[in-house]
C-alpha cells in the first residue's frame, strides 16, 4: 500500500516517547516530505539569522510505526526516490564545522539547483547533484537522541551513500521501530567539513520491510557497489576501528574462512571510509565490494 507523510509532522529528536504519526503495514511504500535542515527559516542571505532559533534545525519527518515490527527485529528500508528543491542553502561560521576556528563572520548562501541537468550553479561553477539523506533512522533504545547526533539506531549520519537505490538496515528496538527522516541534501562531500550541505526540502519514497537474515547492531547499507557498516563515536579514530571489526562479524560466518585470513582479504579489498567528522559522535563507514560478496555467496536480505 502507498501513503504520504506531509512535512507538518516532524520531531527533533528521536524517542521512544515520540507518538506515530502514521502507521503502515511491512512492506508499504512511503512518500516522506521534509523541511530542510533549518525547518525553513532562512528564505534569504541578508539578515538570515534575524528570529532564528538554533533549536529549530535538522527536523525529521514522522515518526512512522511500522506494524509487526518488534524490539531485535531488522529494520529494511529501500529509498526508492528522492526529489528535491530547485534551490538549497548553505551555512558557514565560527565554531563551526572543521574551518570554523578560522572564520570570522557568519556566512549564508542560496545556491540554485538544475534537477533536469542534474547540476548546482555554484558562483558559475557547474557541481554534480549527489542527493543524500542526512538523517534517517529509528528510536533509540534508551533516552532520546537530538536529530544532530548519529549512534546506533541511525540518526545524523551524513552519509553520501544513503540515496537513491541504496538499501538501509537498522537495529529495532522498539515496537513499531518508530521510523523518520529528513536533512536531504542537494550535493555534499564525504566529512561535511563546513557542518553544512546544499540543505534542501525534499520528498523522499521509501519502502518499509523487515530484513529476513541480516542481524546487525549498526546501521549497514548495500547498494550495486557492495557492502557499508556504519559506527559512530565521539572519537573517529574507535568509528573506524568498530566499523571494521563489525564487517568483519557480520562477512565470516558466511565464509570458511579463519579470522586470519578474513583479515587478510579485508585489508585487500576492503575500504575505510568517512561519512561526516562535524557531529558530537563522528561517523565512519567500511566498504566492502560487490564481488567479494559474489564470490562467497552472501546474500544479505
Amino acid at each position: 500500500m502507498f501513503h504520504e507523510l506531509s512535512k507538518d509532522n516532524y520531531f527533533y529528536a528521536m524517542s521512544k516517547d515520540n507518538g506515530p504519526k502514521l502507521k503502515v503495514d511491512i512492506g508499504d511504500t512511503v512518500k516522506i516530505s521534509s523541511h530542510d535542515c533549518f525547518t525553513g527559516q532562512i528564505t534569504s542571505e541578508e539578515n538570515a539569522f534575524e528570529g532564528f532559533s538554533w533549536d529549530g534545525i535538522n527536523p525529521a519527518s514522522g515518526p512512522i510505526y511500522i506494524n509487526d515490527v518488534k524490539p531485535g527485529d531488522v529494520l529494511k528500508v529501500t529509498i526508492e526516490k528522492i526529489d528535491i528543491a530547485n534551490t538549497g542553502v548553505m551555512v558557514t561560521g565560527p565554531g563551526m564545522g572543521v574551518m570554523g576556528n578560522r572564520l570570522k563572520d557568519m556566512n549564508v548562501r542560496k545556491f540554485d539547483v538544475d534537477n533536469e541537468k542534474g547540476t548546482v550553479d555554484f558562483d558559475g561553477l557547474r557541481l554534480p547533484v549527489n542527493k543524500m539523506i542526512g538523517v534517517i533512522g529509528v528510536a533509540p533504545p534508551n533516552a532520546a537522541v537530538n536529530n544532530g547526533t548519529p549512534d546506533t539506531h541511525g540518526g545524523n549520519m551524513d552519509s553520501v551513500k544513503v540515496t537513491e537505490g541504496a538499501v538501509l538496515y537498522l537495529p529495532v528496538y522498539h515496537e513499531g521501530a518508530l521510523f523518520g527522516l529528513g536533512d536531504v541534501h542537494a550535493a555534499m562531500g564525504d566529512g561535511e567539513i563546513s557542518v553544512s550541505g546544499l540543505e534542501v526540502e525534499a520528498d523522499v519514497t521509501v519502502k518499509l520491510e523487515k530484513a529476513e537474515t541480516l542481524r546487525t547492531y549498526h546501521p549497514v547499507i548495500t547498494d550495486e557497489d557492495g557492502v557499508y557498516m556504519m559506527v559512530s563515536d565521539k572519537d573517529l579514530n574507535l568509528a573506524v576501528d568498530q566499523s571494521v571489526h563489525k564487517m568483519t562479524d557480520l562477512l565470516q560466518p558466511h565464509t570458511n574462512l579463519p579470522l586470519s585470513e578474513m583479515t587478510m582479504l579485508m585489508s585487500l579489498a576492503g575500504q575505510t571510509q568517512i561519512n561526516q567528522v562535524v557531529d558530537p559522535k563522528k561517523t565512519a563507514r567500511f566498504f566492502v565490494p560487490r564481488y567479494i560478496l559474489e564470490h562467497y555467496n552472501v546474500e544479505l536480505k
